[in-house]
């Protein structure tokens, strides 16, 4: 029989320990995984209290108590799982918390080559909206529990995973609201945030294994042109919508600042010990006292490296006129921008003010939590990064060592946002790892044709049980 391309491929990059991953826990892992991918849970129409409720009666089938596993929220739609798994010594040790949100971001059947709402496996890939961001860590999250109690495990702390809701679009973030109205059930030592950090590969080659520490502010924008309006038979010079097309051709051709921090220095300066010649030249160069502007110019062809160093502005949204035979009496763009440390949304709508040079395009601050829009921006700016601790790290660096032999670990600044700001906030330092290897040129998260490989959604589910046992008392494998 002749073995297809791709298999062969897999079985290459696939590290020698993953045949050791049982038949049961792939079969258990893979039916979590497309129960919730096959749960929707957009916005629009979707709700996350049917994924908990899926999940909860899983981990209440593998022996968890029922007061140990409860679905809350503040509407029937937005329900979160807080599971609870005991530890053998009361009173120890705080907790570890683990923060994975259920919803995704919408998606359209006609734009998929596949259903994004259901689990397809070909290729060597699982494609489905959530496989990368982020129903894949989630379904890794249950099935480590659910191995746990089935075996026995007692930690040496309780862990505690939270799956929430409106992490990506909404106003019942579930994160935030279970930190304000039920602090007790999440409250933690620390906690692991599955949606950031990673694994990064080339080809299927671990380069570097990320550990976010560090990441950027959201904000989005509205430009927004009006005009009286009229017949469309007698065109004014002020139409808006050139308004805001010409507005959004200026955005384009901006370019922010450059500028590093800590933690993207030591990124990059590990990241440089293992890249290409030409990437590593550019690394060292860009690092220098005084940065090569030349070599900046070609690391910010590549967007992830780009998002690194600079604040990004993008368009996301257009909305314009009222009829096709009358002039636009209002055109609107939302763009959305991911801000560096250090500064605040407010400076940065004060410079889209100046890039798009327009009195007629006004620019205004739509709040992510109310959907508000105001004239002026808040002034808060990210928090510093959090410090790394001895305790994570080290046993993350032993097992990676294992997984992925000759990637560095690395700190790393999520370039997006997430939940992470709102444990930081209340004094959980929380950690960014997925254990998920992707690409750099294949991330589709947010994207058409979503999709993570086979071998790493298995290597996740393997690498996160062992993790957890070394962080709670068990000697890392």
């Amino acid at each position: 029989m002749k073995i297809p391309r791709f298999l062969i491929a897999a079985l290459l990059l696939a590290p020698a320990w993953a045949a050791s991953l049982d038949e049961p826990t792939r079969r258990l892992s893979r039916d979590i995984l497309q129960e919730l991918i096959e749960i929707n849970t957009t916005d629009s129409v979707g709700s996350t209290t049917v994924a908990a409720e899926a999940m909860r009666k899983r981990l209440l089938a593998a022996g968890f108590a029922a007061e140990d596993v409860t679905v809350l929220g503040p509407n029937d739609r937005r329900g979160n799982l807080v599971a609870r798994l005991r530890g053998a010594h009361a009173g120890g040790a705080k907790p570890i918390l683990i923060i994975a949100h259920l919803d995704v971001v919408e998606a359209r059947r006609s734009d998929w080559t596949t259903d994004p709402f259901r689990l397809v496996e070909q290729d060597g890939f699982f494609y489905g909206r959530g496989t990368q961001d982020m129903k894949g860590a989630d379904a890794i999250m249950v099935t480590t529990l659910m191995r746990f109690k089935r075996e026995g495990y007692r930690p040496d702390r309780d862990i505690i995973l939270a799956l929430t809701a409106d992490e990506e679009t909404g106003t019942s973030n579930g994160v935030e609201w279970l930190l304000k109205q039920h602090r007790d059930l999440v409250d933690a030592d620390f906690a692991l945030n599955p949606d950031s950090g990673g694994v990064t590969t080339q080809n299927g080659k671990a380069l570097a294994v990320e550990v976010a520490s560090a990441e950027k502010l959201y904000a989005d924008f509205e430009l927004k042109a009006t005009n009286p309006g009229g017949h469309s038979s007698l065109p004014v010079p002020d139409n808006a919508i050139y308004h805001i097309a010409d507005a959004l051709a200026r955005l384009e051709r901006a370019v922010f600042p450059f500028e590093l921090n800590a933690v993207t220095r030591a990124y990059f300066e590990g990241l440089a010990k293992v890249e290409s010649a030409q990437n590593a030249a550019d690394m060292r160069a860009m690092l220098a006292q005084l940065p090569d502007q030349l070599a900046i110019a070609r690391l910010g062809r590549v967007p992830q490296f780009n998002a690194l160093v600079r604040t990004t502005c993008v368009a996301t949204r257009l909305e314009a006129g009222h009829a096709n035979n009358a002039l636009p009496q209002s055109a609107r763009a939302i763009v959305n921008c991911r801000i560096l440390p250090g500064h605040s949304a407010e400076e940065v709508r004060l410079e889209l003010v100046r890039i798009l040079a327009d009195p007629a395009v006004s620019v205004r601050h739509i709040s992510d939590l109310t959907n508000q829009i105001a004239d002026h921006a808040p002034l808060d700016k990210p928090m510093a990064p959090v410090e790394l601790r001895k305790d994570v790290l080290d046993p993350l660096e032993r097992l990676a060592g294992q997984f992925w032999p000759g990637a560095p670990v690395v700190t790393d600044m999520e370039t997006g946002a997430s939940d992470s700001k709102y444990t930081n906030a209340a004094g959980i330092p929380s950690f960014g790892f997925s254990a998920l290897a992707i690409d750099r040129d294949d991330v589709r998260a947010h994207g058409k044709d979503e999709r993570l490989r086979v071998t790493s959604y298995y290597d996740g589910v393997d690498f996160y049980y062992r993790y957890l046992k070394a962080l709670t008392g068990a000697a890392a494998n």
